[in-house]
């Protein structure tokens, strides 16, 4: 089981996890925690709101840190990964997509099951068909919904980050092992809740799109640090130089975690532990 830390760690860049890990259980984000991430931007460290949501689901959230002016604050991180966001240049900067057959025979499989999934914009969430599930992740990101009557063809046209199937977390199990025994290196795949599998383009992740951030600010991997609770969150804690983990986290994070927070989500565990380690 990781440690605390016994001395202040070298630390130039602080990559976030939201959902349980910045947010609250009331997906808001402490006082606490805004004034202690502020404190890090004026010190020269860059903090990356780093989430499975979409650009404009993370938006409201860089809002509310009010650090997006800063050069140390410019930076987000969206889709697991797949895109890094520029917000002074208003760009993505990087971007990576899941193969088109990947995304046809994931979904083939998911409705055999009796499921829909999901593909993203910056901006909008696209299904064949809206249910109580999809409906369900578009509120929690508070991005646009849209049906697509020809959900196949757009599939096969278009390039998407990732897909995600959401449903009852019993079926996504089954649906999980035999997409990942079928389309084997070709996709990351994993759940980033019980009730959302995501399929990602392989070699991508948190983890390594905060690799390719440090390189492209020319800071070491090595002073990277970040934060996470669950399996969406797993690269990001194996390749920063500090990994850790909240202590509201699942065990499987925490045991590959470097550090894990005293404090929880609800109790600015983040702010805290940056406090007492990092500032």
């Amino acid at each position: 089981m990781a440690k605390l830390p016994s001395y202040a760690l070298d630390v130039r860049l602080i990559a976030l996890d939201l959902d349980d890990t910045l947010l609250d259980s009331n997906r808001k984000i402490s006082d606490k925690n805004v004034q202690v991430l502020q404190k890090c931007v004026r010190r020269g460290i860059y903090v990356v709101l780093c989430s499975g949501r979409a650009e404009d689901g993370i938006l409201p959230f860089v809002r509310r840190m009010d650090i997006a002016g800063s050069e140390f604050g410019k930076f987000i991180i969206a889709i697991n990964g797949c895109s890094v966001f520029d917000m002074h240049e208003r760009k993505q900067i990087y971007t990576c997509s899941v193969d088109s057959s990947v995304l046809l025979k994931a979904n083939s499989e998911a409705e055999k099951m009796g499921l829909r999934s999901e593909v993203y914009s910056p901006d909008t969430i696209f299904y064949a068909e809206e249910t109580p599930w999809t409906r369900k992740d578009v509120d929690m990101c508070g991005l646009k919904g849209k049906v697509i009557d020809d959900y196949e063809t757009f599939l096969r046209e278009k390039k998407f980050p990732k897909m995600l199937v959401p449903g009852e977390p019993e079926t996504l199990q089954v649906l999980q092992k035999k997409l990942k025994d079928e389309l084997g290196d070709s996709a990351v795949i994993f759940t980033s809740k019980p009730y959302f599998l995501e399929i990602l383009p392989p070699n991508c992740g948190k983890g390594e799109s905060i690799n390719w951030l440090a390189d492209y600010i020319g800071i070491p991997r090595s002073s990277t640090m970040g934060f996470g609770d669950s399996m969406n969150d797993e690269s990001m804690i194996a390749k920063c130089g500090y990994g850790v983990c909240m202590s509201n986290g699942i065990d499987y994070i925490k045991n590959a975690a470097d550090f894990i927070t005293e404090k929880d989500n609800d109790s600015s565990g983040v702010g805290d532990f940056i406090e007492k380690y990092v500032l």
